[in-house]
């Protein structure tokens, strides 16, 4: 045991592979195997006992905190999917840091463009769904699909120039160095889109002889159109008649205020009391004809474009498929990199429990687990919310007080606002002074057993589940939120059970309810499993 307070009661009770778990103020133990053989796959069908322990984790807000970090809809989803499932075998943690470790490296070089923000995942699949039904893409999908192919290219440029300059980064940015490298980019699809959509997702005069003619056409008859309607409106003598021009289902005519007069035959497509009248003109009637029919062919000619497009992208679905998931699959992992850069996380060591494992460069080496400086993420999370949000506040009213000093008749009111924003400051500086406090947590190859002990509200809680949130974290990708040369065993599953919790659904009193889950837990941890008590 190597943290403990001098305090016997309450307490809380940390049990690792193949340990003891005892909590002397429920007076409740018992003794997991020995273990034999390590298991290096997660724990399958996980059970009600362990929906729990994430729940009193608060697993899934750490989930989300992170997924807010992707830049697509898609990867934000897949982000919050790969956390929450805990289902990686020991090498898919090794895995996963190694891909969070590329990207921190590629973010730390400064050289790559990493938002995944510009890609508008929703149309690219969109326009997949679209090329599998063999149906035309629309112009804006199209936009999108280049968008894709010109962000995996300038990714891939972007390598290339680092790996000529430097070929040790070869190594650091594996395994991202042949995800980028394998992504199969269509140069010329890229420039054909380009060459035949314009950037707000029309289709361009260019695209095709057959669509400038049917435009030119369209162009020359709205032309005569509106010379028409100018000549009808102005012939009339009537000064107190309220005439303009209106379209109608796309056919020009002429609306007429309440009780105004014409004196040009016409067609009346609708009228009311109080409403006035709309007069398609005879004289308009052939031209409105034609425009129609020229509209038509505008349509036709732009659908026969998207079909071609359509037609080449089919040639390389699968490829295009391919390229998606990866860029996806990069947004996820560039999520867990960017947590990991924007709350100062750190590589664990991560290690089977019964190998000997151990980094030599470490001086660590008899621990099970090395947590210095550990933070608790979501009161991190929470304390830099709220010291943004007062330095908003401040922001606002220095710029409120700029507003109200143009006002001289209200001069009155700026010594109340010097107050307010000196009382802003003031909390601004208690925040920052108000940063969570980092915890040591050092448990020996030795010890089978922590019992943290302690007064109330003396941190046993947020340290149990900074433990419990720390090896979630590393079993999944995530650098941990701790001081450099972090040292933690991977486990198939953490158990928990922490707080004042009851299921009133099954009418259990609150302590029955904790031996239930503690029962549960003992039912289905496992040698390879964290177990964690609480009161």
């Amino acid at each position: 045991m190597i943290l403990s307070a001098r305090i016997a009661v309450p307490s809380v009770s940390v049990a690792f592979p193949g340990g003891l778990v005892r909590s002397t103020q429920l007076k409740f133990q018992a003794f997991l195997k020995q273990p034999s053989v390590a298991r290096t796959d997660p724990v399958p069908n996980k059970s009600c006992a362990h929906g729990n322990s994430l729940r009193v984790l608060e697993w899934d807000k750490l989930c989300d905190s992170v997924a807010s970090f992707a830049g697509t809809s898609l990867g934000r989803k897949a982000t919050k999917n790969q956390l929450a499932s805990l289902n990686q075998t020991y090498e898919d943690s090794l895995r996963l840091l190694e891909e969070t470790n590329a990207a921190v490296e590629m973010h730390k070089h400064g050289g790559f463009s990493l938002d995944f923000g510009g890609i508008n995942v929703a149309l690219v699949r969109s326009a997949i769904q679209h090329v599998w039904r063999d149906s035309p893409i629309t112009g804006h999908e199209a936009i999108a699909f280049s968008s894709l192919l010109q962000f995996a290219e300038s990714l891939q440029l972007s390598l290339r120039a680092v790996l000529k300059e430097d070929a040790d980064w070869h190594g650091r940015l594996m395994p991202l160095t042949e995800v980028i490298l394998q992504m199969v980019v269509k140069r010329s699809l890229i420039k054909l889109i380009q060459q035949v959509i314009d950037e707000d997702g029309s289709v361009k005069d260019s695209a095709s002889p057959s669509l400038r003619r049917a435009r030119e056409q369209v162009q020359m008859l709205e032309n005569k159109l509106h010379q028409l309607m100018d000549s009808l409106i102005r012939s009339e003598n009537d000064k107190s008649s309220f005439l303009e021009v209106s379209n109608v289902d796309g056919r020009w005519c002429i609306s007429s205020g309440v009780d105004s007069r014409t004196n040009f035959g016409g067609l009346l497509l609708s009228s009311g009391s109080g409403r006035g009248s709309i007069i398609e003109p005879l004289a308009a009637v052939p031209l409105n004809d034609e425009l129609q029919q020229a509209r038509a062919l505008v349509a036709k000619a732009e659908d026969e474009v998207l079909l071609m497009l359509t037609k080449k992208m089919q040639m390389d679905l699968e490829d295009t498929e391919m390229l998606l998931h990866t860029m996806v699959k990069l947004d996820v992992i560039n999520a867990r990199a960017t947590y990991s850069l924007s709350y100062g996380g750190s590589c664990p060591d991560l290690f089977l429990f019964q190998h000997d494992n151990i980094s030599e460069g470490l001086q660590n080496g008899e621990w099970t687990l090395f947590l210095p400086e550990a933070y608790h993420p979501l009161l991190l999370q929470q304390h830099r919310q709220s010291l943004q949000k007062a330095e908003k506040d401040i922001n606002d009213a220095a710029a409120e007080i700029g507003r109200r000093k143009m006002q001289p008749e209200r001069a009155t009111w700026k010594n109340e606002r010097d107050i307010d924003l000196s009382a802003l400051k003031e909390r601004v500086v208690a925040l920052k002074q108000a940063r969570p406090v980092p915890v040591d947590f050092f448990i020996s190859r030795k010890t089978r057993v922590l019992v943290v002990t302690g007064p109330n509200t003396g941190g046993k809680t947020v340290c149990l589940k900074t433990v419990g949130l720390a090896t979630m974290m590393a079993k999944s990708g995530l650098h941990v939120l701790s001081a450099e040369s972090v040292k933690i065993p991977w486990v198939d599953s953490v158990f928990a059970d922490i707080g004042d919790e009851q299921s009133l659904s099954q009418s259990l009193s609150t302590f029955s309810g904790h031996l239930k889950q503690i029962n549960d837990i003992q039912s289905e941890s496992t040698t390879q499993s964290l177990v964690l008590l609480d009161e």
